[in-house]
C-alpha cells in the first residue's frame, strides 16, 4: 500500500522542511484496515483501534519536528506511544501529496468544478519507486464552468467546503472565471497566482498584511487550513481502492480541526 501511495505522490516531491512517509510501525505487516485522515491525534489512533485498522494514512505528518524524547508529555508523543503500543503503522503524505498531479490542490479545484487545470508557480519532477517520472507543482489554476460574480463565488466556497466564514479582500467588481488554488498555508503563492492571470486565489491561510494592495486586482478567498484540505482522505481512499482492492478503508469520523468560529 505504501508503494501505491508513493507511486502517486513520490516522497521527493515533498518540500525540504517536510517529513512525509512512514512515521511509526512496520511496512511488511498485513493491513487489516486503513483509517484515512488529515491529522493524527490520540482520538484518531483510538478510532483506528476501535475499528480494527492497523494503518493510519494522514495528510499532516504525526512527527513533523524531531522528537527528543517519547515520554507522553505532549499530544504528539502520546499519539506516537498509543500507535506503537497498539501496533498501528502511521504513514503521512504531506507536501508530496500537495504537489502531485491529482493531489490536494487538484481535489480542491475539483470540488469547485474548475476545468482545464494546470500547475502554476514552481514546477517539480520526481522519480517514483517504479521508475516513472511524476510531474508536480505548488499550485493549480483552472477555469469555472461559467463566470461568477464575486459574492456568488464566496457563497459557493462556503457551501462546497462547509465554511462558516471566508476571509476576503474587497469583492471584485468584475466576474470571476480563472481561479488559482493552493491548499493549506498557501499565501506564498499569491504573487504567482497574479502572474498566472487568476481572477481569484483560494487558500487556507494568509497573514493580515498580505491582503493589502490587491483590491480589484485579484479576489483573495481564505477558507481555513482544515477546510481547504479536508477532502484529502478521499484521494487516499481512491488510490488504495484502485491499487489495493479488498483492503478495508475508512474515512475518519473524528474532526481534528482545532479552530472554532464563534
Amino acid at each position: 500500500m505504501l508503494r501505491a501511495l508513493e507511486r502517486f505522490a513520490p516522497l521527493p516531491l515533498q518540500e525540504s522542511f517536510d517529513n512525509a512517509g512512514l512515521q511509526t510501525g512496520l511496512t511488511e505487516t498485513e493491513v487489516s484496515g486503513a483509517l484515512l485522515c488529515l491529522d493524527v491525534t490520540e482520538a484518531v489512533v483510538a478510532e483506528a483501534v476501535a475499528t480494527g485498522c492497523n494503518l493510519i494514512v494522514s495528510h499532516h505528518p504525526l512527527i513533523f519536528h524531531p522528537l527528543r524524547q517519547i515520554s507522553g508529555c505532549n499530544d504528539v508523543q502520546r499519539a506516537v506511544m498509543m500507535a506503537i503500543k497498539n501496533d498501528i503503522a502511521v504513514v503521512s503524505m504531506h507536501t508530496n501529496m500537495d504537489n502531485a498531479r491529482g493531489g490536494v490542490n487538484f481535489k480542491i479545484a475539483d470540488k469547485m468544478g474548475l476545468k482545464n487545470c494546470v500547475f502554476f508557480g514552481e514546477r517539480k519532477c520526481a522519480t517514483a519507486i517504479d521508475g516513472t517520472e511524476v510531474q508536480g507543482g505548488n499550485g493549480v489554476v483552472g477555469s469555472l464552468a461559467e463566470p461568477m460574480a464575486a459574492d456568488d463565488f464566496i457563497k459557493m466556497l462556503k457551501s462546497q467546503f462547509d465554511v462558516e466564514c471566508v476571509q476576503a479582500n474587497q469583492l471584485l467588481r468584475r466576474k470571476i472565471e480563472r481561479v488559482a488554488v493552493c491548499g493549506g498555508a498557501g499565501s506564498f503563492m499569491l504573487g504567482d497566482a497574479i502572474k498566472a492571470g487568476a481572477d481569484a486565489f483560494v487558500t487556507g491561510e494568509m497573514h493580515y498584511h498580505e491582503y493589502f494592495g490587491h483590491d480589484q486586482e485579484i479576489q483573495i478567498a481564505v477558507i481555513g487550513h482544515f477546510q481547504s484540505e479536508q477532502y484529502t482522505n478521499e484521494i487516499f481512499r481512491d488510490i488504495i481502492e484502485k491499487e489495493c482492492p479488498g483492503v478495508k478503508t475508512l474515512l475518519t469520523k473524528t474532526c481534528t480541526n482545532p479552530i472554532l468560529y464563534l
